[in-house]
């Protein structure tokens, strides 16, 4: 006779037929990896056995076929009706003797002699959790039931769960024969993650597929509200390469509004409740960094012992303050694609923009809106439309296939909205606020998922293109290494793919303008200020840090991080900042810190800000996020680049303040480039390079100071030429000098990827690296390769400037 009742300690994977994949999963966890610490509820599971016996106890097998016989598979129409029926043929049958007195012995056991204890009935279907189909959210689950008889309702509940309409389109979508497919009902002790926190995790970034991170969103409550896209989760970034090292490995944190938090109702099978999050609760993270570390190391674990990506639920238990985790499934969307295959999307022009949210993707649709309020709207969406609603639960998925786009208001990267939109291989914008209010039902509208981290929607039907950056038959530079100019740390992970040597040029300001938005001097004299009206400004932007630093470090350091990591080990070089006078001031805080200047392009910027009374501490900032990236979070991958350096003194005191806020040069190899973007720079280019590891030409500043040209200024912005024979020979002069010493040379700019000749100039005088903007790559990459087999292959003489 084969077995009612399996305990999960005696389940691995091998027994998915039996259990069923979640279940299966839980067992091989609790056997497993139970020695490393993961902690999994203890429980047991009904076999397929079971769910057979059930059947042919009530003679429900043939019926059952002859229903789904009648399914009309072309347009479905009779799909609610016959998942009804269907349920309710199970839900109507009586449950075997024996299974009934092997349910409560179980339920007995795990009890332990001790009350009724509460537990969670979730469904566990025998083709669930592959690979290849993940069925997540297509069966019910039961929570916080006690006692012997509602542990048995539950069970029977969750066998009908296996003809919910959605699991029956499900089925039918991945050739799923439904015959074949059985229900095994796991019961678990309950994780009281109602007085706790909740959430789910990936080990892998799941809009890019990037490997190296652990994203971790988390919730107040029950993991139904993170499921179902109700609240905006937090959401915690972890470098597993430095989470191996032991290192501080949490590169990005961000705080999410949770605003629902979902509890029981109250007695054992009441269901669930949502309430408002209580204020306080709101501006707090849901785990520390410490439980952050720990959850992310078990995720690494769970990932090493399946080896494949996961997508994993945790929760912790609000009486005992452990964490558990709740489930494991293979990541079904990333893990079977490469992501340097993926079509690459851009706008060829902008509209009105009318709502944003996480953009969840990274393509773009356009077409008709359809604003629905439920899925028993389906009928009015036609094929192509873009949904509009509030948000996605897994009834909406068998009409999900029909749409281009989806657009929610609640919800986040984890939410079901999101993790279909990766399914369809369609783009979504979720927690987009007032979408369902702003977008009118039939607009014409483009979703943009395209621009990084945030999506958004635009008024009309916008053109765009479409293009591949992947590595099939692309040849690649032998000598000059191709680099990216980088700013914003939402595209960081998906520009990871491209085929570069890293980043040649990280522009800082982009992160302090649009993370920070402060200047670092408001911030080192917060309790100064002067206008009353800005000082409250900032302090509710930095409401989360009694030493308002502390916000300027974290922030930078994060946003630095986020694009080191995505391009580890390959060089990141992060120039410092190098706002004018006129940009700091437009900062919050700004004008109470900088003068007022005629000129600013020729005044107080770069280096000679870093030392100055006016500025050094909040370069002190600057330094102190750099610092935490490559001390603390191991990303050593990290260089420093000093713009507008005007003298060679004025470079040793940079590098002398450096030293003072402990980011000294040479120390844990830390490598500090400058900009050679003055003809001080090239008329003294052997001495830089005595003090400085490297050089990275501002082709755009060295032009407009060698000509003399503002090129901001519309009566002589022409004369602006970077192909002009005197800032190309400041460039030759350059190179021929430092080629005398091991020091690089690098340039960033828009000319050699639109010009091929300009590109053949600075190979053929030993450019080392080239950087560019990520939409110019491909170009500038095919420029070298043509101008590295002029000058190489056939040996021709260097070009000279005349």
């Amino acid at each position: 006779m084969e077995a009612i009742i399996k305990k999960l300690s005696e389940v691995s994977m091998a027994d998915v037929a039996t259990v069923g994949g979640k279940n299966a999963s839980l067992g091989e966890m609790t056997g497993a990896l139970a020695a490393k610490g993961i902690k999994v509820p203890d429980g047991f599971a009904t076999t397929a056995y079971a769910f057979r016996a059930f059947l042919e106890y009530n003679g429900l097998v043939a019926p059952l076929q002859q229903l789904m016989q009648q399914l009309d598979r072309k347009t479905y129409a009779n799909l609610q009706a016959t998942g009804a029926a269907a349920r309710d043929m199970l839900l109507k049958g009586s449950m075997p003797e024996d299974i009934k007195h092997a349910i409560a012995d179980a339920y007995r056991a795990l009890c332990n002699g001790s009350a009724d204890m509460a537990v969670a009935v979730r469904s566990s279907a025998t083709a669930e959790d592959m690979p290849q189909a993940s069925f997540a959210g297509q069966h019910e689950s039961y929570l916080n039931i006690v006692g012997e008889e509602a542990v048995i309702q539950a069970v029977q509940k969750c066998f009908a769960s296996l003809y919910t309409n959605r699991a029956i389109k499900y089925r039918e979508d991945n050739g799923f024969d439904h015959t074949k497919v059985l229900l095994s009902a796991g019961i678990q002790q309950m994780v009281r993650s109602d007085l706790a926190c909740s959430g789910v995790g990936f080990t892998l970034e799941p809009e890019s597929g990037f490997r190296d991170v652990i994203l971790l969103s988390g919730i107040w409550g029950l993991g139904e509200n993170i499921v179902q896209g109700a609240v905006m989760p937090d959401e915690f970034y972890v470098f597993k390469p430095s989470l191996k090292e032991g290192k501080k490995a949490i590169i990005q944190k961000k705080l999410g509004d949770k605003a629902q938090t979902m509890v029981y109702a109250g007695a054992s099978d009441a269901g669930t409740v949502n309430k408002s999050t209580d204020a306080a609760l709101r501006e707090v993270f849901v785990l520390s960094d410490m439980e952050i570390m720990q959850l992310a190391r078990w995720c690494m674990l769970i990932e090493q012992h399946y080896q494949r990506p996961m997508d994993i639920e945790w929760a912790k238990d609000g009486l005992s303050g452990e964490l558990f985790i709740l489930q494991a499934r293979p990541e079904t969307i990333h893990a079977q694609k490469k992501p340097e295959a993926e079509t690459l999307f851009s706008l060829k022009q902008k509209g009105k923009r009318l709502v944003s949210g996480a953009a969840i993707g990274n393509k773009v649709a356009a077409g008709i809106a359809r604003v629905l309020s439920s899925p028993a709207d389906a009928a009015q969406l036609k094929e192509g439309e873009i949904l509009i609603t509030g948000a996605t639960s897994p009834d909406w998925d068998p009409v999900l296939k029909k749409v281009s786009a989806i657009v929610t208001d609640t919800g986040g990267r984890t939410s079901h909205a999101s993790i279909v939109a990766r399914e369809l291989g369609i783009p979504a914008i979720v927690g987009a606020g007032d979408a369902t209010r702003i977008i009118k039902d039939g607009d014409r509208i483009t979703v943009s998922c395209c621009e990084g981290k945030t999506g958004y929607v635009y008024e009309g039907i916008l053109e765009y293109s479409e293009s591949n950056p992947g590595d099939a038959g692309l040849v690649l530079p032998k000598f000059t290494s191709p680099m990216l100019i980088m700013s914003d740390p939402d595209q960081a992970f998906a520009l990871s793919f491209y085929p570069s040597k890293g980043v040649g040029l990280l522009r800082m300001e982009f992160i302090i303008t649009h993370t920070i938005g402060i200047h670092p001097m408001a911030l080192v004299n917060f309790n100064n200020l002067q206008d009353q009206d800005m000082k409250s400004r900032i302090a509710h932007l930095t409401r989360h840090y009694d030493d308002k630093r502390t916000f300027f470090i974290d922030k930078l350091s994060q946003g630095i991080a986020t694009i080191a990591a995505a391009f580890y080990p390959r060089d990141v070089i992060v120039r410092m900042s190098d706002f004018k006078t006129n940009e700091y001031a437009e900062l919050l805080g700004g004008k109470e810190f900088e003068p007022l200047e005629e000129n600013p392009m020729l005044g107080f910027r770069g280096a000679s800000r870093y030392y100055h009374p006016l500025y050094k501490e909040g370069f002190g900032l600057e330094c102190a996020a750099v610092k935490m990236v490559r001390d603390e979070m191991g990303l050593t991958n990290v260089k420093v680049m000093i713009p507008f350096c005007r003298t060679l003194m004025e470079g040793k005191q940079v590098l002398e303040v450096m030293r003072s806020f402990g980011l000294q040069q040479h120390v844990n190899g830390l490598e500090v480039y400058v900009m050679a973007e003055l003809p001080a720079n090239v008329l003294e280019a052997a001495a830089f390079a005595e003090y400085f590891d490297g050089f990275s030409i501002g082709s755009n500043d060295l032009t407009q100071l060698t000509l003399g040209v503002d090129r901001d200024s519309a009566l002589v912005a022409p004369l602006f030429d970077e192909e002009d024979a005197a800032p190309k020979k400041m460039i030759q002069m350059l190179l021929d000098t430092v080629r005398q010493t091991v020091v690089p040379v690098g340039l960033c700019g828009q000319a050699p990827s639109d010009l091929p000749e300009f590109a053949a100039f600075l190979v053929a005088h030993g450019i080392n690296s080239i950087s560019f903007n990520p939409d110019a790559l491909l170009r500038g990459i095919a420029n070298i390769v043509k101008a590295e087999e002029l000058q190489f292959v056939e040996d021709a003489p260097l070009p000279v400037i005349i």
